[in-house]
């Protein structure tokens, strides 16, 4: 007797005469099929008077186990998850964050601690729907929660519902129908090029060098605290590979990056200098790196060091500051130079690091010195020449 074995798992068809598989077509005889059902018992079935009926049957009980399968693993994931209460699950859920830098681990445990364990700690996973996410929303909202705070808790509430979601615990995402919270990042607050002038030298030296290597080359400020001379890859590139970590004041890999990732960035010829006059009037540590801590010049220059250089040259009035204006805004700056001057913002992101385009997109879109008048011109001489 011959059989036709089909793909792995699925079983075979066959004919129980005396003619070869080649005239089956032609015989008279009924098709068999033999496979296993969903406890691997083997099972045969008879009667089919066709090839493709056959197969037709060993593919749609294929199908059904597979599909067995599936529901069984789904309904173990509900028994185990289901009960399970918030707390716990975050616990599990937390530990797979290890994507997450030691900063954004940190703010993620702080949002944990005071916002969704005391809402839900012990709240059965099973019961979370969208009424229960809405009305968390608006308990925060009646709480005077800040709405950045709003929306960084949604944002981590939603990955671990979808988490769970994807793990088969609702049939429906939790999240349909959900209004997040509306948070709009303020304006950019940038400094005019002559309030750049003065606050260039308004601190010490190493204020000074942070500020050009923020407005210069657009660095994060502990991206600039690591500021090191081998980063100097040409005369007109840096490349920024590590930044000072604000939490552990250690060198550490970028944001968003991964350890082994840099970036390379435009470097002007003024901000090279200052580099240079630096290393001369002050040497080098560690081969090669600028600026040290103060009070031990074994370690990296740490986060507060900057923070009262700023906080003492708001307090002196001798320099004008726009109002509202961070120490952000001299990176601010660097993209609203380049912007103006008609750069590309993809270029822009690259440089600045973001995550992604969206992001440069949002905060810096009104200093693009396009507009639909502009590009409506513009297009009309192409379309006339």
């Amino acid at each position: 007797m011959t059989t036709k074995a089909l793909p792995h798992g699925m079983g075979s068809y066959f004919k129980e005469c005396e003619h070869a598989a080649s005239r089956w077509p032609k015989c008279p005889h009924a098709y068999k099929i033999r496979c296993r059902d969903a406890v691997g018992k083997q099972v045969e079935e008879s009667g089919f008077t066709t090839q493709d009926a056959a197969v037709e049957r060993l593919t749609e009980i294929y199908r059904a186990k597979k599909a067995q399968a599936r529901n069984q693993g789904k309904a173990e994931r509900i028994r185990k998850y289901g009960p399970m209460r918030f707390e716990d699950f975050v616990a599990e859920w937390r530990a797979g964050q290890r994507h997450l830098a030691v900063a954004s681990l940190r703010h993620l445990d702080s949002l944990l601690e005071h916002h969704l364990l005391p809402a839900f700690g012990s709240r059965r996973m099973s019961s979370f729907d969208h009424k229960v996410v809405d009305l968390f929303i608006q308990s925060m909202e009646r709480s005077g929660v800040g709405l950045a705070t709003q929306a960084n808790t949604f944002d981590k509430l939603k990955a671990i519902l979808l988490d769970a979601h994807r793990l088969g615990l609702y049939d429906d995402n939790p999240l349909n129908g959900v209004k997040p919270p509306q948070y709009h990042p303020s304006r950019a607050v940038i400094p005019s090029l002559a309030q750049l002038g003065s606050l260039r030298t308004a601190g010490d030296e190493a204020f000074c060098l942070i500020v050009e290597l923020m407005s210069g080359c657009g660095l994060r400020n502990g991206e600039a605290a690591a500021v090191h001379l081998d980063n100097i890859v040409a005369n007109d590139t840096y490349r920024v590979h590590e930044q000072v970590n604000q939490t552990t004041n250690t060198y550490a890999r970028l944001k968003h990056r991964k350890a082994d990732e840099y970036r390379d960035v435009p470097l002007p010829a003024r901000v090279r200098e200052c580099i240079l006059q630096y290393a001369d009037a002050h040497g080098t540590v560690g081969g090669g790196y600028l600026l040290r801590n103060p009070r031990n010049p074994e370690q990296p220059y740490p986060a507060y060091c900057l923070s009262n250089q700023w906080v003492c040259v708001k307090r002196s009035r001798t320099v004008e500051i726009p109002d509202g204006m961070t120490l952000y805004g001299f990176r601010h700056f660097f993209a609203s130079n380049c912007l103006s001057h008609g750069i590309p913002i993809t270029d822009v992101a690259e440089w600045m690091g973001h995550r992604s385009l969206d992001i440069t997109f949002r905060v810096y879109r009104h200093l693009m010195p396009g507009s639909i008048n502009k590009a409506a011109k513009v297009l009309d001489l192409g379309l006339t020449t």
